[in-house]
């Protein structure tokens, strides 16, 4: 069958088998490996991308499904000036170690502060609850994200749209 998607603002077709998940396009038909595919069950939230404007687990999601929709990956999260908040805070407060759950966190994080721009540590925590690492503790991502919310980190430098700040 054939699909259509806008990804990060570009407009992609491809013919695919309909039992294709969303995680499989992006990663195998499109190139963008920053979306991961961990654990086969979806208990991992690796996978995590923007269909339009909402988290998902792409690795739940049929590729047709998403077909006329806007699906944003981390690949689109920073704009034309520069990293986004969420990924400059990360930066600074080491809130990676192996970097396996980092794209699905970051695009986690950013949808919280688009839609709660001075979140508590307790909502920060609820919001990545889908996500899993196994590496850090998830201190240093807590205090990223807070140093993201300080910083004004609600008005990323992308947009909400999910197209990685091009125009509709």
């Amino acid at each position: 069958m054939e699909v259509t998607l806008v990804v990060n603002g570009r407009e992609h077709t491809r013919l695919i088998e309909p039992r294709l998940l969303l995680v499989h396009l992006l990663r195998d038909e499109l190139g963008l490996t920053g979306t991961h595919w961990g654990c086969d069950t979806s208990n991992c939230g690796a996978c995590v991308v923007w269909m339009d404007d909402v988290p998902v687990k792409s690795c739940t999601v049929l590729a047709a499904m998403a077909g006329g929709r806007r699906v944003r990956t981390v690949e689109g999260l920073a704009g034309p000036r520069g990293l986004d908040p969420v990924q400059e805070a990360f930066v600074e407060e080491h809130g990676l170690q192996c970097g396996f759950c980092t794209p699905a966190m970051l695009l986690t994080a950013r949808w919280l502060l688009d839609h709660r721009p001075d979140p508590s540590d307790a909502e920060i925590r609820e919001a990545i609850s889908g996500v899993t690492c196994r590496c850090t503790g998830y201190e240093n991502i807590v205090r990223a994200i807070r140093l993201a919310s300080r910083r004004g980190g609600g008005a990323g430098v992308g947009t909400a749209r999910g197209d990685g700040g091009a125009a509709p």
